[in-house]
């Protein structure tokens, strides 16, 4: 059963529920107020006979009779007129009104009510000089019946007729409160691997569909960005390792099919080692960006910003041990200043890049510079070496993407790709700034405050 009949279902029993209930009420009350309104009469009636009978000394029993019998009220009307003993003094077409039903009947009080056979009867204590007598009166109240009859007829017919009508509207209703969701799941059947740029109406966002279209939305920003990753990955590593490897077994190919001295084959395979030594340094690379767009299984922590510059200071000396790398760290008053939730690999990797790009690019000292603040710590890198020119410095955060006047240097042009991600991660800002043939500064900024609200 889909969605709108069950909407509709539920909506008619809680109608029907509920219609009932008033249709009981009505039904209740309405015969409470008839009942109460014929027993009144009954009293009214009984009041009377004992006043004509009592009370008027030129009235009889046999001229009261006569009255009764003369004046019709009510069908099936039975009195009775007894004394303190219940001697009955007079009494009128009795039927249901025998001795057991008047001595069962007998009450303390002045008057009560009682019911016998399908008819209402009244008890009534009549006081006259010291005198009491019991009158009896008991009657059928058939348009009390007829009207009630009618009264559940109407109410049978109008509950029946109000829940056909709940169940036409509620269906109604509950098409057009599905019909989002209808939109929404044609939407998403629409959308494959291949078309994930494509988005649900989400609206304004205010109510629970809205809301779900955005969710679902940035499901499909998180899908698309995975896929997107993934297809980069594969593009990228493809085209990059395809070349050196193809290289890399022609060149042994040919060796092997032809006659080389002792120091060919040296010669050879320091060669051979240099190419794997580049190779594995590529898939290094290539790993680590791949790591970075994995951002979902990274482990923070808290580091110190100069331990982490430190290490990569370090790293890239082995590589440079003639470039000087002047340091400044301007040393704050509290140390946690320095601290920053981070990945210390990943961002040790992010600066060993960036000092490693300046110490290749220029054949002067390298600057690094780190300053701590309350809300974030800031680290320039600056080199006087090539520099970028003006019209490429926006393409050189795309991965194989290389400045045109560092295509003598070695390198794939990941690495800046690579730290681009990870800053990211970070929520690190990152600006560029450089001149050809003067030189280029980068600067980092580090908001701490923000990367403790992406992990809360």
């Amino acid at each position: 059963m889909n969605i709108k009949l069950r909407l509709s279902f539920q909506f008619m029993f809680i109608e029907a529920g509920i219609l009932l209930f008033f249709a009981l009420l009505v039904y209740y009350f309405t015969y409470s107020t008839q009942r109460e309104k014929f027993r009144n009469n009954l009293l009214n009636r009984a009041k009377n006979t004992a006043i004509l009978l009592i009370d008027v000394k030129e009235i009889d029993s046999t001229l009261l009779k006569k009255i009764h019998q003369s004046t019709f009220y009510w069908q099936d009307e039975e009195i009775v007129v007894t004394d303190t003993s219940l001697n009955i003094i007079y009494s009128n077409q009795t039927k249901v009104l025998s001795r057991e039903v008047i001595n069962s009947n007998v009450s303390s009080g002045s008057e009560s009510f009682f019911s016998n056979s399908g008819k209402d009867g009244v008890f009534y204590k009549h006081r006259m000089d010291n005198k009491i007598n019991y009158v009896f009166v008991m009657a059928y109240d058939k348009t009390r019946s007829v009207y009630l009859h009618e009264l559940i007829q109407i109410l049978f017919w109008s509950v029946l007729f109000s829940l056909w009508l709940s169940v036409l509207l509620s269906y109604l209703f509950s098409k057009k409160a599905i019909k989002p969701i209808s939109a929404i799941v044609d939407s998403v059947k629409a959308i494959d691997s291949s078309s994930l740029n494509r988005r649900l109406e989400s609206g304004d966002g205010k109510d629970e569909i809205e809301k779900l279209a955005m969710t679902f939305n940035e499901m499909l920003e998180k899908l698309e960005s995975s896929f997107k990753n993934q297809r980069d990955f594969i593009s990228n590593a493809s085209h990059e390792l395809k070349t050196p490897v193809s290289v890399i077994i022609a060149e042994s190919e040919y060796f092997l099919n032809s006659d080389h001295s002792i120091l060919e084959h040296n010669e050879f395979l320091s060669t051979l080692i240099n190419d794997l030594r580049k190779l594995n340094s590529q898939l290094n690379s290539l790993l680590d960006l791949a790591q970075s767009n994995s951002n979902n299984s990274i482990n923070f922590s808290n580091a110190r910003i100069d331990e982490i510059l430190y290490d990569a200071i370090h790293e890239v000396k082995v590589r440079y041990k003639k470039r000087r790398i002047v340091t400044k760290i301007q040393f704050p008053e509290n140390p946690e200043d320095l601290i920053f939730l981070c990945n210390y690999n990943m961002l040790q990797i992010a600066m060993k890049n960036l000092i490693d790009n300046a110490c290749k690019f220029s054949s002067e000292d390298v600057s690094v510079e780190l300053s701590a603040f309350d809300q974030y710590i800031k680290l320039i890198i600056s080199d006087k070496g090539i520099g970028i020119p003006a019209s490429e410095v926006n393409d050189i955060y795309k991965p194989f993407s290389r400045a045109s006047n560092a295509t003598y240097k070695s390198g794939f042009g990941i690495g800046l790709s690579l730290v681009t991600k990870i800053l990211q991660i970070h929520n690190v800002q990152m600006e560029v700034f450089s001149q050809e043939n003067i030189g280029t500064r980068v600067e980092l900024v580090f908001h701490k405050t923000s990367v403790d609200a992406m992990n809360n």
